[in-house]
């Protein structure tokens, strides 16, 4: 299964200069909670903007280059990563951006877990545009900012419809 697991505001905004444009801890806890356990793909770009390999998940990076640390699976080819998910349908593969790798598995995704931030951010990279009326609202929990989190933002949870599908 493939799931894409990302955080926007309100215009779908989802980064600027390769880091988040906001500082959101619930929903760090919250990414952190929900890929555990599961492999994390993502580009290069985005493995380079976190700390360092996320532990306790297999960090798969699509990329042309080899250099990431020796515990990164590195991937070349799209079709070697849908290989490998194919080839483990038991299994729920997180990818987490960037907007190219989101763009390129958008025809086979099956799952959405999306954070929005209900306030607007200057960026430069936006998610790519999701045809929602091809997925089915599973869950939606709303916050209100607090003295941790700046902002109010909810998680929603979409899995791809099989109503249509011939």
């Amino acid at each position: 299964m493939i799931s894409f697991i990302w955080a926007e505001d309100l215009n779908g905004l989802i980064g600027k200069n390769n880091h988040l444009p906001w500082r959101l801890p619930a929903d760090v806890k919250y990414f952190k909670d929900t890929t555990m356990g599961h492999p994390l793909v993502s580009g290069a770009n985005t493995f380079k903007s976190y700390p360092g390999v996320l532990p306790g998940r297999q960090n798969i990076v699509l990329a042309q280059s080899d250099d990431f640390p020796e515990e990164v699976t590195v991937i070349h080819e799209l079709e070697q990563l849908l290989t490998l998910i194919k080839d483990n349908p038991e299994t729920e593969y997180f990818i987490s951006g960037g907007a190219t790798v989101f763009q390129q598995l958008l025809p086979y995704v099956d799952r959405l877990y999306v954070t929005t931030i209900n306030d607007t951010f200057i960026g430069d990279t936006f998610m790519p545009v999701i045809n929602y009326s091809e997925f089915e609202l599973l869950s939606k929990q709303e916050f209100k900012s607090d003295a941790d989190n700046p902002y109010s933002y909810q998680f929603e949870v979409y899995q791809r419809s099989t109503n249509g599908d011939e």
